[in-house]
């Protein structure tokens, strides 16, 4: 099976060295190797000159230590012969008189090419010009005789890059240290001409506060270039006569640090880098500069894996990654968002000279964040919040506890708070149209919903006010909303705002409060089920819970970021949906609540197609204007056939 899903292990290295006994580093490399190939990976990254040690200094002019060092590449080789693993080590190389800091990139015993450094460090600590040269500007085809390699011609030169020829998505370029640390590093040619996957082979010495600023810097380039970026570092082992090496390894994914390693301990750093969604962002990004490896002036070294079965997932998903995990950045992120939202809301007021707004308000999360955020607006323009009229329209479903929530929230903002049962425009609706109320189908639960919608729209134009929608993106993923009824507004401030992070917006907010009665309504209306209370209560209590109609919303969210940010086939979030809620759901419930995604998320397209306007917070919206033009008519039968394989 080959790479399933897109993932490929990878491993960055810090072995433990002598410095200058190249048959000792050659033996902890192999080693190192053997590990990592058992760990499952197919690629791995050694330090920068890591056969002879970095810090030799003038030993690197001594002939001994240049054999040693190619004897030492030529028993890596034959120990890689046996591993299905591209690897990469780094050695001091002679050629033509010069001496060559590369990285060696070698396949199953096949030395594949060698890449040069291109920047030469020659100040502060750094002295590698007294040894070595720069990289030559064009690549050559080498033979290098005490490889046995003589006159195959080895590809020699800083415009190589390695490609799989059974896994399109792999092309590896090669970067040395230094090269990254340059206003225009190599890296950013080397992912115009296509490469995916960047490999630093790099001896970075350890100073005061560099892991920082060090791992910043590969973490931006990694997402400035799109692609997964694995930098490994020398370690203990160098020379301490003036420097320490910490062994600080990392591997990252488009600004996402996946995994690194502790300084000072040499270690391995491994985890998946995910080239599927790598190559669906670079196919999204039509900015991003890509031509041919050929028209870019870059040699292509072609080989194969022979065998690489399902990858072992080990790095980390969120099962809500709509909402970061870490607290700080949580409230970070929940205070951005409500004044984007507030924004959005500011303008269209001041645009449309209103003064006034008409809110559904039900005791749920949804209409209580769009009544939060209406607030904030209204504080914003400097207007009396007076003007924020929020309608509370008891029908055959509503509870006390969700009705009393609305009135305690209403009161608390010092918004206006207006009472208008429904129960008899709709029963009298019932009778004109000739259906039984007892019969509590689709019509008895729209009507609802259709009659409150014309309430609001009516009260707004006695006030001269706006229709503020309450409707979130879970929602309109779904389609989990009345046409013409809830579906439609004014103004959709929870557009763009998933059911998982509308909660962390509405707890958030209540934890910037005193412990008052306002603190006490929103805590509780978190506690409330999420239902659209159209049925009749039982014993007074909420009867319809919408989760157990849809589904859990924490799976739908999950289901719905990776569909849409980075076009996941239904059997790979199926795959990372298993491997994420382990424990939390079974096998069977996930698979039934992704075929009701896929279900629902064609199916209900015609809803999204006139949907109101509304502010975009994040990088997933389904705005037909801007981030999602689907034809209502599309078919879903290539997904769900996808989906199917799965249980064949």
């Amino acid at each position: 099976m080959i790479m399933k899903d897109g993932f490929l292990k990878t491993a960055a290295i810090t072995p433990d060295i002598r410095v200058a006994d190249t048959e000792y580093n050659t033996q902890q490399i192999i080693q190192e190797m053997e590990t990592a190939w058992a760990s499952g990976a197919r690629l791995a990254v050694f330090p920068e000159l890591c056969l002879s040690g970095y810090t030799c200094g003038d030993l690197f002019l001594q002939d001994v230590l240049l054999k040693g060092c190619l004897t030492g590449l030529k028993n890596i080789l034959a120990a890689s012969a046996s591993m299905d693993m591209l690897t990469l080590v780094g050695l001091p190389f002679l050629y033509h008189y010069r001496l060559y800091n590369v990285a060696a990139v070698l396949h199953r015993g096949e030395l594949l090419g060698l890449v040069p450094k291109q920047n030469i460090p020659n100040y502060s600590e750094f002295y590698e010009a007294r040894h070595f040269a720069p990289a030559p500007e064009e690549n050559d085809y080498i033979d290098i005789p005490e490889l046995g390699e003589e006159g195959e011609g080895i590809s020699f030169g800083p415009k190589l890059l390695f490609a799989a020829e059974n896994l399109p998505e792999l092309v590896l370029g090669v970067e040395i240290c230094e090269d990254l640390w340059m206003p225009a590093p190599p890296s950013c040619s080397h992912a115009a001409a296509s490469a995916t996957v960047i490999a630093n082979l790099s001896a970075s010495d350890e100073t005061t506060g560099k892991d920082l600023y060090r791992r910043q810097l590969i973490e931006n380039q990694s997402g400035r270039l799109v692609c997964g970026y694995v930098y490994a570092d020398a370690g203990e082992g160098e020379s301490s006569t003036d420097l320490v090496f910490a062994g600080h390894n990392l591997i990252a994914e488009n600004g996402v640090i996946l995994q690194e390693t502790s300084r000072f301990e040499n270690g391995t750093a491994i985890t998946e880098l995910d080239l599927g969604r790598l190559a669906n962002e670079r196919r999204r990004i039509t900015t991003f500069p890509i031509s041919s490896p050929e028209d870019a002036g870059y040699s292509v070294e072609v080989f194969s894996f022979e065998d690489l079965a399902e990858t072992t997932l080990t790095r980390q998903y969120q099962p809500t990654p709509f909402v970061p995990p870490a607290q700080a950045d949580r409230e970070r992120r929940c205070n951005e968002i409500l004044m984007i939202q507030a924004m959005g809301l500011k303008k269209r007021l001041a645009h449309t000279h209103c003064q006034n707004v008409v809110i559904g308000i039900s005791g749920g999360l949804d209409s209580t964040l769009a009544l939060l955020v209406t607030a904030k607006a209204f504080d914003l323009l400097g207007l009396d919040r007076s003007g924020i009229h929020a309608i509370t329209m008891p029908c055959f479903g509503t509870t006390d506890r969700t009705y009393q929530n609305a009135c305690t929230l209403t009161r608390c903002l010092g918004a206006t708070l207006q009472e208008i049962p429904i129960h008899h425009a709709v029963e009298q609706h019932f009778q004109d149209i000739g259906h039984d109320k007892n019969n509590h189908d689709t019509t008895y639960e729209n009507s609802q919903a259709r009659q409150r919608t014309m309430v609001l729209m009516d009260v707004a134009n006695q006030c001269g006010g706006l229709v503020i929608g309450t409707g979130d993106l879970s929602e309109l993923a779904l389609g989990w909303a009345t046409y013409n009824g809830d579906h439609m507004s004014m103004y959709g401030v929870n557009s763009s705002i998933p059911k998982t992070l509308v909660r962390y917006l509405v707890l958030y907010y209540a934890q910037t409060l005193p412990d008052d009665d306002l603190r006490q309504a929103l805590m509780d209306i978190l506690d409330t089920p999420v239902s659209p209370e159209l049925l009749p209560p039982e014993q007074g209590q909420i009867a319809q819970r919408t989760e157990d109609i849809v589904g859990p919303y924490e799976l739908h969210d999950f289901f719905l970021y990776y569909m849409m940010r980075f076009g996941y086939s239904p059997s790979k979030i199926y795959r990372l949906a298993v491997y994420t809620f382990d424990g939390a759901y079974g096998k069977e419930t996930i698979y039934r609540w992704l075929d009701t995604f896929y279900q629902r998320f064609f199916s209900q397209q015609f809803k999204r197609s006139c949907l109101p306007d509304g502010p975009k917070v994040g990088s997933v919206a389904l705005s037909p204007r801007g981030d999602w033009r689907m034809p209502s008519d599309a078919v879903a039968a290539l997904w769900k056939k996808d989906l199917e394989a799965i249980i064949k």
